[in-house]
């Protein structure tokens, strides 16, 4: 696929994300979503740049100050995951659309989850498990501080892409049925028991965070705040 393709795609794909922020609508993510995985999941950093209408050189410094994420591609480059993306978009057009900046539009965002970073106490809020745990429980702990940080701020659209991943996950055979189906039952809660269910110390809850479809949804800066506290 060339890179007009692909640009087009994109470009595609943040129409439709815009149709869907006003008119919420389950048909209209599934088509996003399939374009998404047409691209692979992420796109160049050029294509981001453009698409954001930031210069390549302020993307790259975010980048390289840690602030935005990015995967390795098949030919080893750096590209965006195409939902960060989108988020980072949908943040900068609120931020032209306010009138207070016509430069570094980026910045307002980058601060912002900085501040919620630097406000997160992950340590404090698994300090109980962590008195009887062992350091083979890392990567179980850090999730579970990752889910007790997400849990607070989870609302019914973070539940239904939730949902489309784990749907998505079933038809590539990317999970296995029976985590499958138990994830089902717990979107299916009411938002208070998702809460309880996704932030609890004990077999189940660890069960459900090995394959959790509510990875990727906060912040690099809160994600390296947690790796680096716990």
């Amino acid at each position: 696929m060339g890179i007009r393709e692909r640009q087009r795609i994109l470009e595609n794909i943040a129409r439709l994300r815009r149709v869907e922020k006003e008119f919420p609508n389950g048909d209209i993510a599934m088509v996003r979503e399939d374009l998404e995985s047409q691209l692979g999941g992420a796109v160049s950093r050029n294509l981001s740049a453009n698409l954001l209408g930031v210069s390549h050189t302020a993307l790259n410094n975010w980048i390289a100050a840690g602030d935005v994420p990015v995967v390795i591609s098949e030919r080893g480059r750096k590209e965006l995951p195409i939902p960060v993306l989108l988020e980072l978009q949908d943040k900068v057009a609120d931020e032209r659309r306010s009138g207070r900046r016509k430069l570094h539009t980026l910045e307002p965002a980058m601060t912002e989850a900085r501040h919620r970073a630097e406000k997160m106490r992950p340590r404090a809020t698994i300090a109980r498990s962590l008195r009887r745990s062992d350091p083979h429980r890392l990567p179980e702990l850090r999730s579970l501080a990752y889910h007790r940080a997400l849990a607070p701020r989870l609302r019914r659209p973070r539940i239904d892409e939730a949902q489309r991943k784990l749907q998505r996950w079933k038809e590539e055979g990317k999970i296995d049925p029976l985590h499958a189906q138990a994830w089902e039952e717990v979107l299916a809660m009411s938002m208070q028991k998702i809460r309880k269910v996704i932030t609890a110390d004990d077999e189940r809850g660890r069960d459900l965070r090995q394959n959790s479809p509510l990875a990727g949804m906060l912040s690099e800066a809160e994600r390296r705040k947690i790796l680096e506290e716990v």
